[in-house]
């Protein structure tokens, strides 16, 4: 069993073959998004310093900042006591959400009970994402 086998040994996807990431500023500790992993996008990670996850909608592995040139270097990569989640700390450049925020957490839930936009856009994503229908 090679070294990365051995680390990765024990590691629980769900019946998806898949583990929740949760992609964490190394600086600020801000969340910036939640996405999964499939055992190959956790050894792509691990093996470039680059983030990769599972699409599920695509049904396809991508790698973060592959179309938009925000990626994330990452520099460190946690699991949790189940070994079902990783929290991976990252270096961002430029913007973590596909709508041109920095996280995707940009909106606060008020007292009335609306979703309110509490971040500032750092790129339009209409100029990141040209090619890109819907």
């Amino acid at each position: 069993m090679s070294g990365l086998d051995q680390t990765l040994k024990g590691m629980k996807y769900d019946d998806q073959g898949l583990l929740t990431a949760v992609i964490v500023d190394a600086t600020t500790k801000d969340v910036l998004m939640v996405a999964h992993m499939d055992d190959q996008a956790l050894r792509e990670t691990i093996r470039t310093g680059k983030t990769h996850f599972w699409s599920r909608t695509r049904r396809q592995r991508w790698m973060k900042g592959q179309q938009s040139g925000h990626v994330q270097q990452v520099k460190a990569i946690y699991t949790d006591c189940d070994k079902d989640c990783v929290v991976i700390e990252v270096d961002q450049v430029g913007g973590a959400c596909h709508e041109g925020y920095r996280s995707c957490f940009y909106r606060r839930l008020t007292e009335g009970s609306d979703w309110k936009i509490v971040a500032q856009q750092v790129f339009d994503p209409k100029q990141v994402y040209k090619d890109k229908k819907g």
